[in-house]
């Protein structure tokens, strides 16, 4: 998978920009998924070129694996990603995002938005699955 960097498998350096086939394959979701984020998420706004080609600019790439890591991860709905961006702004999310910095716990306002309770057994098993598929997973990947 990836190590929170925004560096991928090809040879681009960090400040490269990135197409949405290899932003899907770095943060593991369909493009799809990337496309109807940028309809719920304002910040997120590729560079498009003729054809309508999607680039998206590093903080593009670092601002998504945040928002995956909070609806993926950490249980949050579109709406409470949406909640913590208006609140604490693009760059303090970013920062959040940096390698081994903890995402802040949630508010009370925001624990409404969260789709189930961190300390659930079933929450924690199914993570433990999930991390074992991905494990898996990458292991079979050429």
């Amino acid at each position: 998978m990836n190590d929170g960097s925004v560096q991928d498998s090809s040879d681009k350096s960090d400040d490269a920009f990135r197409t949405i086939a290899e932003v899907s394959e770095l943060l593991d979701v369909q493009q799809h998924v990337l496309r109807f984020w940028e309809t719920k998420f304002s910040l997120i706004k590729p560079m498009k070129r003729a054809g309508g080609r999607r680039y998206y600019r590093p903080d593009d790439v670092r601002l998504l694996q945040v928002i995956r890591r909070l609806l993926h991860e950490e249980g949050y709905t579109i709406r409470g990603v949406q909640k913590i961006l208006r609140k604490h702004g693009k760059k303090a999310v970013l920062e959040w995002g940096e390698e081994g910095n903890a995402l802040p716990p949630p508010e009370q306002d925001m624990q409404a938005t969260r789709v189930t309770q961190a300390a659930s057994p079933e929450l924690e098993s199914l993570q433990a699955l999930r991390r074992d598929l991905v494990g898996l997973r990458d292991l079979l990947k050429p």
